[in-house]
């Protein structure tokens, strides 16, 4: 049974986390995984496009390692390799409502809203 998470045990735990960054050959991506034990518990990823923009695409935490600061340690490490290498670039990202006050808080501009849409084909 897990024991109950409080402020130093979350602490010790992110200092437990290590970042793997990872470049692809074949694609303008780039990965970043969290790993704790061995284990991967998390990833982020980007893509580099044309016209210095990059994306920010998807981001996972394990559900077990949830509310730890994972998610948050893989998208400043992210944010930081980008705002190292990237001046002048465009960034971007779609995000759910969650991820949203992040996003704010690195000065994104917010956009219009989408929503989620989806048919079984008949």
């Amino acid at each position: 049974m897990l024991e109950p998470l409080n402020q130093s045990n979350k602490q010790s735990m992110i200092e437990d986390i290590k970042i793997i960054h990872l470049k692809s050959n074949a694609q303008q991506l780039e990965t970043w995984i969290a790993m704790l034990n061995g284990e991967i518990v998390g990833h982020i990823y980007m893509e580099r496009e044309e016209n210095n923009k990059i994306k920010f695409l998807d981001a996972w935490v394990h559900e077990e390692h949830r509310l730890k600061g994972i998610f948050r340690k893989l998208w400043d490490t992210r944010w930081e390799y980008v705002r190292e290498r990237y001046k002048g670039f465009t960034v971007y990202a779609w995000c759910k409502p969650g991820s949203l006050p992040l996003l704010l808080e690195k000065e994104f501009v917010e956009g219009e809203t989408c929503t989620y849409v989806e048919k079984i084909i008949s």
